[in-house]
């Protein structure tokens, strides 16, 4: 049970391109919103669909993955842990930060063709 104290696994299709980043020294992150939905049929029978989106973040060997795989609408499902932090900005007001930090990826849907 202690490997499951903070872990996450999410099937979704990505919101957007994913924004590389290239530290010193090579290190690559990789940050990518994700969104989820659930769909279920209210009192009235009417057909409701509520989409969640999270952040993700992925780093070295998986950060290089995601830059040469990933694409907006791709559907993936992710295993990662959530992440807590602050910072503050141009305004100097402190603001906080929910992220998932990606451990695994598989990315699901057929191939996209190569043009």
């Amino acid at each position: 049970m202690y490997a499951l104290k903070n872990k996450v696994q999410l099937i979704g299709n990505l919101g957007n391109a994913p924004e590389i980043k290239t530290f010193d020294g090579g290190r690559k992150m990789a940050r990518f919103s994700m969104a989820t939905s659930e769909s279920y049929r209210n009192t009235k029978g009417e057909k409701v669909t509520e989409t969640q989106w999270h952040n993700l973040v992925a780093w070295g060997k998986l950060a290089e993955i995601v830059e040469k795989f990933l694409t907006k609408g791709k559907e993936i499902a992710i295993e990662g842990k959530l992440i807590n932090r602050s910072y503050n900005n141009k305004e100097g007001e402190k603001k906080y930060i929910t992220e998932i930090q990606v451990n695994d990826l598989l990315m699901l849907g057929s191939r996209q063709p190569e043009a």
